[in-house]
Formats: structure tokens, sequence, C-alpha cells
């Protein structure tokens, strides 16, 4: 396996060092060739999702193929202008030269992905690592074995294994990878196995792009639309059952809302999610049965479920689940749930929120539910978190003018637009001096000299 690797990486790298993945037209020409085989095959990546995770085709559309559309669009319309040098300023003590930042690829990328969106997620970094100019090794998940296959397919049938190229397996054959000096690394997934990817990195000095997780908040205040609140943090907990690495993990409510606040909870839930919304709709099942366990056992506490909490291990459902009166110290508080339990939490002073969001790592996301600007102001100037919504969830990372990504234990890079293209460009500083004459004060080491250094720079 490591001969196979490592063959692989060096034919990327002759690849590269050709030049002809530099190319602008080149790159457009690449970014053409896979929304065409995206819309190509939209059936049978509809079916492997259907296969792996039980998505229905809207919510497939939705979250997984509609959104590479955007990216796509906004790449070839703007890589002209993103890969072009960049004048800037320059200082007097640089009289007579000119400053440029000149935008390069990294070279060979390896690119991790995971099972939760697992289409999307491996070709979205993609879309960066091409418009960038770089070469790509794509590793899926083989928790979605179907996705994977369609993945291979589409990217051998598209591209040429010296350009981009897809490797499967498990989690021997990522180390493998992570085994090699890479020029750029992206993985998405766990807090936990991002920490190993780092270290992996780090014995090759590669840089990386983490995407991470943790416990995501939806803080509704006291002035908050309930029913708009009520509303959006269903559909942003529920989709995909949960396993979104964005949605909703816990919901800090005033208290003086409680009851109009869950019963707002439980009737959109059961709108959307009971069992005749499930006859109507597919709903997603859970990875596997090792995480149905997981979930199960966040569970045994049934007094603290308000609703739901019905699973099946061999169907690998768990039922949209409310959980009310839930502490710190529950376990289902203890790390992100990745699964349909929502628990409730009731706060009574505006300080509260800030001390319990501050007990667990930065989230990647916070969902703020708010008509009151002073409400915002405190809790955008008080928390520390990846990204979010005002009033919303999950559709800040639908745009891609907005950058997506963590902060501390979340995750640190960001994507999407033209961050995608930053994450995979480095910028080459370049100082350009003029011939025409010389200033002799860097030369001198006379008091004028000094006195005249003294005058620029202080």
């Amino acid at each position: 396996m490591r001969e196979a690797i490592q063959t692989l990486i060096q034919k990327q790298k002759q690849y590269f060092y050709s030049g002809e993945t530099k190319g602008l037209s080149f790159r457009k020409a690449q970014l053409t060739k896979l929304k065409e085989a995206i819309k190509k095959r939209e059936q049978d990546i509809m079916d492997a999702l259907k296969k792996d995770l039980n998505k229905g085709q809207q919510e497939v559309f939705f979250t997984e193929i509609g959104f590479l559309y955007s990216e796509l669009k906004d790449m070839m319309k703007n890589v002209d202008y993103w890969a072009e040098p960049r004048k800037v300023k320059t200082p007097i003590s640089h009289m007579g030269g000119k400053s440029y930042i000149y935008k390069e690829p990294y070279g060979v990328t390896l690119i991790i992905s995971p099972w939760n969106y697992p289409f999307q997620l491996c070709l979205g970094p993609l879309i960066g690592a091409i418009g960038a100019g770089n070469t790509a090794i794509l590793k899926p998940s083989e928790l979605t074995p179907n996705t994977s296959t369609v993945i291979r397919d589409l990217i051998v049938a598209t591209f040429p294994e010296e350009y981009v190229a897809v490797v499967e397996g498990d989690v021997e054959v990522s180390q493998a990878l992570l085994n090699e000096k890479f020029d750029y690394i992206f993985f998405t997934g766990s807090t936990s196995v991002g920490k190993k990817v780092m270290e992996a990195a780090a014995k090759h000095l590669t840089p990386v792009t983490l995407e991470l997780g943790g416990k995501s908040p939806a803080i509704v205040m006291e002035d908050a639309d309930l029913k708009l609140a009520a509303k959006r943090i269903v559909w942003g907990k529920f989709i995909n059952a949960g396993q979104t690495c964005v949605a909703p993990d816990y919901v800090l409510v005033h208290e003086s809302r409680r009851r109009k606040f869950l019963k707002l909870l439980v009737h959109y839930t059961k709108k959307w999610f009971d069992e005749d919304a499930r006859r109507r709709k597919p709903y997603p099942r859970i990875i596997n049965e090792r995480h149905v366990d997981r979930l199960a056992g966040l569970l045994k506490n049934t007094d603290k479920v308000f609703y739901g909490g019905a699973y099946d291990r061999d169907q690998r459902f768990v039922e949209p689940t409310i959980m009310m009166d839930v502490s710190m110290n529950d376990a289902v508080m203890a790390e992100e749930i990745f699964g349909p339990i929502l628990p409730v939490l009731f706060y009574k002073y505006d300080y509260e929120i800030i001390e319990t969001v501050r007990k667990r790592p930065n989230p990647l996301a916070l969902y703020l539910f708010t008509e009151d600007k002073e409400s915002e102001r405190m809790v955008l100037s008080n928390l520390s978190f990846g990204g979010g919504c005002i009033n919303d969830t999950i559709m800040h990372l639908a745009t891609p003018y907005l950058p997506f990504g963590g902060v501390g234990e979340s995750g640190m890079g960001a994507y999407h637009g033209k961050n995608s293209f930053d994450t995979f460009t480095h910028e080459k500083s370049i100082f350009k001096q003029t011939t025409a004459f010389d200033l002799p004060v860097r030369y001198g080491q006379s008091q004028t000299s000094m006195s005249a250094l003294r005058k620029m720079w202080e």
C-alpha cells in the first residue's frame, strides 16, 4: 500500500511541476468538467446516498449537490481576479520600489472527508484545490461505501490520476496517506481525529485546514419570535438525523418562555418527523449500529425525555428526541451529540448564557434568536465560535460569500467561495526594486543615516 501511495504522490508531484495545473484557462476547464460530471451523475449520487444514509432526493440536492453548483459557479466566475498578483503599498523606506503579492498553489493536496455529508464535503474542498491550481488526492469515508464508489467513478472518468485521484479504504489507508509528505492537508471530521491529523502533518510541517465540530448552542432570548425560532431550530437539528457538524447541539431558552417554546418544538418535530411524516418523506439513518448504541446511551435517563426517545438498532433508527431540564453534568452534555437528540436548558439571567457556553470549548457554530441589538452585541462580543446565524440555523454555511470554519477545538482555517481559493493558495510576497537609483541611507554608518532612518520608521 505504501509503495502505491508514494508512486501516486510522485506522479502528482511531477504533473504539478509540469506547470499545466497553474494555467487559468486549464483550471476553469477542469471546474467545468467537474460540474458536468456531477450533473451527469445526479441520480447515481442520490441513489448512493439513499443506500448509505436513506437520504431523500430533495435533501440530497439541498445539502449535497446544489451547494456545489453554487461554489463551482462562484469559483469559475472569480478565479481570474482572485489569482491576479495584488499590488500593495510600499513604505517610504523602500522608495523607488513596488510591492506585490503573488498567488501560487501549494502543490499536491490531500483531502480527507467524513461520512455525514460524504459527497459535498469531499468535492467542496476539491473545488478550491482545483481553482487554486493544485493536484489532489481524495480519501472519502469508508462508512458510506456507495457514495465513495460514485466519487471514485466520477473522478476516474473525469480526471487523470496524476491530477486528481481517489484512494479508498479504512483507517489504515488514512494513516498510510498521512505518513507521507503532502504540500497541504484538508481534513473534515471529529476533533479527536483532527488532533491525529495535525500530529501527522507536524512531522512534515505540512500546513492544514481542520474542519471539526463541537457543541453548537442555539440561544433563544426572551424577546425572540418563538414560532420562527422553534421552526428553524427543529429543521437545523433534525436534518440528516442530526448528523451535521453545525447542527444546534443544545438550546438555551429563557425560563419565562419555557412552556410555549417546548410546545412549539414538539409541534414542528411532529409535523416534519413523526411516524406519518417519515412514511411520506425519507428520514436518514444513523451511520452505523455503534453510533445507535452511543446515542441510545444518552437516552438512558428517560425522566428527561420530553418527546421521542425511541430507537431501533437493526434499522439504524433514532427518533427525533427532545430532552428537557438537562444539566451540564448529564451525559448528553459531555460531548457533541451528532444525532437527533435536542437537549433544552433554561436560564434566568443573561449572564448565565455566557457562563454556560464558556464551560465548553469554542463551538463550530452558534445560533442566536433575538430582535434586540443589545442582545446581539452581548453574545457576539463575549463568545468565540466559528460562525453562525442570527434568527436562523445552518444557513451561514450555504453561502460562498462567508468563510466557513472553526476556532480553537472546533477547527482552524476556513473555506467556501474566495476562502476556498485562499485556503489552497500560498501568498508569495515580492518586492521589486528600481535600478534607476540607489539610496545610500541603508549603507551609511553615520549619525545622519541613523537620523534619516528614524524619521522614516518612527
